[in-house]
C-alpha cells in the first residue's frame, strides 16, 4: 500500500466498523491505463489492501459510495465493481461528479462492519 495521497487516514476503526475513505484507480502513484473498467477494479484492489490492513475483506464491506465523473460509464462500472467484489453485493450509492482528485474517473469509499474480538 502506498501513503495516502492528501491530509487524511485511508482506513479507520471505529468500534466495529472499518471505514476505508475513497479509494481511486491509482496503483504506484499513478492513474492505472484502461478507463473506467481499470480503475474500478484497481480501486477495488485498494480497498481489499486496506481492509486487509485492518483484518477485513471484501466480503465484510456492508456499504460503498462510489463516485463516477461520466454517469454514461455507468455500465462499464458495474462490470469491473462486479467483478471486483465477487458474489459479495454490499449496499450501495452511486454519485455523478463534475471531478475527482487526479483526474481520476472513479472513486470508492467503503464501510465493513467486523466486531472487535470480544
Amino acid at each position: 500500500m502506498s501513503k495516502p495521497l492528501g491530509p487524511y487516514t485511508p482506513v479507520v476503526r471505529a468500534g466495529d466498523w472499518i471505514i476505508v475513505s475513497g479509494q481511486l484507480g491509482i496503483a504506484d502513484g499513478a492513474l492505472v491505463p484502461g478507463g473506467v473498467s481499470a480503475q474500478t477494479a484497481q480501486a477495488v484492489r485498494n480497498l481489499e489492501a486496506q481492509l486487509a490492513s485492518a483484518g477485513a475483506t471484501l466480503a465484510d464491506v456492508a456499504k460503498t459510495l462510489c463516485f463516477l465523473t461520466d454517469m454514461d460509464t455507468f455500465a462499464t462500472f458495474n462490470e469491473a465493481y462486479v467483478a471486483g467484489f465477487g458474489s459479495s453485493r454490499p449496499a450501495r450509492s452511486t454519485i455523478g461528479v463534475a471531478s475527482l482528485p487526479f483526474g481520476g474517473a472513479v472513486e470508492i469509499e467503503a464501510w465493513a462492519y467486523k466486531p472487535l474480538a470480544g
